[in-house]
């Protein structure tokens, strides 16, 4: 069996396991919340990673690119580098949130410390990115998928044994919920750094090791991470708005605040948490996809990559259509795990080719990646989105719509960027649209 297949396989493995346990968490969440209180959770938790975003710069993706293209002997100072570089970072972004946290004001229907949970996450998540970027690089993935499975069920531990303990009332819940999840990131990134250690110390004693200059190093990482961070910053951006455009739109529509709330909530809480539920096997497909692309096309091997993207097709079709029929007539049971509501079933049922085209965009992305095509993915993603924002408001606040034009908004953003990846991609490596075959000598 390949690396790649090999990789996939147990990040796929140890994904389905954590995705069981978050399932299982959200309900908790649910029930613990109730409607409104789920609603501002996942109103907030876009904006959160967005800060967390800016902090990380992607160093995973950049480092495990880097790490996957080049020979072992240069990967101890370029390490090296990178703890300067993610130390500087860390700084000015914990230095330049705490100077605007008094004139954020969307912190403001929450609790006072839930700001402040958010400023420990920081550091957290950017250091373990190193870690992260290493081990996928060298396609270690079952460090990466041991680090995925421990934080859902640290963060599901947690949430069972606060809430069972003590009684909170609905703004201290959310700062609990989010609690939890900071406390999974910080036993992640006790994880990560031990065995990051290990290995580093492993490169220390090799006497073949090749120093790189810093900023040959840092121009290396930026090239990759900056405009992947754009990607991911306007991504996350888009998600740290779309709560608010909804609201918005079904507010112009006629509907109470309270109302738009809770229908946000059931949109998020419940029916995206059901059809996002197999997207661990595509975000599987895009941590082993990045480096092993990455790897092909440096060395220039056009076959690999038609191979890739054949595999890549057709396992994601495999899974993706029979896993939205089954959310398409087992949408009322499936919500109802959750609430009691006809309402959120309504919701799975009408996003289904929403999530069946995001199960193929994500690897589709890390297959962009790869190939060093970041600005087509960029411009991608900026015109599905404008178009899916303005379909979302403007359907969705007229009275005969309202959720329904949301959806519909947000299903044609997915057909939209889907389309455009897979054109992309077939032309970059001369594969036919239609068949996926060679249709001529292609030079990389």
């Amino acid at each position: 069996m390949s690396t790649f297949m090999k990789g996939s396989l147990l990040l796929i493995i140890a994904s389905f396991l954590g995705e069981c346990v978050e399932f299982v968490m959200n309900m908790v969440l649910a029930k613990e919340l109730g409607e409104r209180g789920l609603g501002l959770y996942m109103s907030i938790l876009p904006t959160v990673f967005l800060i967390v975003l800016l902090a990380s710069l992607e160093l995973p993706i950049s480092i495990s690119k880097f790490i996957a293209e080049k020979d072992e002997k240069f990967h101890r100072s370029m390490l090296q580098s990178v703890l300067r570089l993610t130390v500087i970072i860390t700084s000015v972004v914990l230095l330049l949130f705490i100077l605007i946290l008094p004139f954020l004001t969307i912190f403001e229907d929450y609790h006072p410390l839930f700001k402040w949970l958010v400023v420990v996450l920081i550091p957290l998540i950017t250091f373990s990115s190193i870690a992260r970027g290493y081990f996928m690089g060298k396609h270690q993935m079952g460090k990466i998928a041991t680090a995925n499975l421990m934080r859902k069920m640290v963060q599901l531990g947690l949430l069972v044994f606060l809430f069972q303990l003590f009684d909170f009332d609905s703004e201290t819940a959310i700062m609990i919920a989010f609690f939890s999840f900071v406390g999974s990131e910080f036993v992640i990134f006790l994880y990560l750094i031990h065995m990051y250690y290990i290995q580093y110390q492993q490169l220390k004693g090799r006497p073949t090791t090749v120093y790189l200059n810093g900023s040959t190093v840092r121009k290396n990482l930026m090239a990759v991470s900056i405009p992947t961070t754009s990607i991911r910053v306007f991504h996350s951006l888009t998600h740290a708005v779309q709560p608010f455009l909804i609201k918005a739109a079904l507010l112009k529509s006629g509907v109470t605040a309270a109302v738009a709330t809770e229908q946000f909530g059931l949109l998020a809480g419940v029916a995206m948490t059901i059809g996002f539920f197999p997207a661990f096997i595509a975000h599987s497909l895009l941590i082993v996809l990045i480096p092993t692309v990455s790897k092909a096309y440096a060395q220039h091997d056009i076959v690999r990559l038609q191979h890739l993207l054949r595999q890549v097709m057709s396992f994601t079709f495999l899974y993706g259509v029979p896993a939205v029929l089954i959310f398409y007539f087992f949408a009322e049971p499936l919500s109802g795990l959750f609430i009691k509501s006809s309402t959120g079933a309504g919701y799975l049922q009408v996003l289904a080719p929403y999530f069946l085209l995001h199960f193929f965009t994500i690897p589709f992305q890390a297959y962009l990646i790869g190939l060093g095509l970041l600005k087509d993915a960029f411009i991608h993603n900026v015109w599905s989105t404008l178009i899916s924002f303005a379909l979302i408001y403007i359907l969705g606040s007229l009275h005969e719509f309202r959720m329904d034009g949301v959806i519909i908004g947000m299903n044609t953003g997915a057909v939209l960027v889907t389309l455009m990846h897979y054109v992309t991609i077939c032309k970059k490596i001369g594969v036919s649209y239609f068949s996926l075959k060679k249709t001529a000598d292609q030079q990389i």
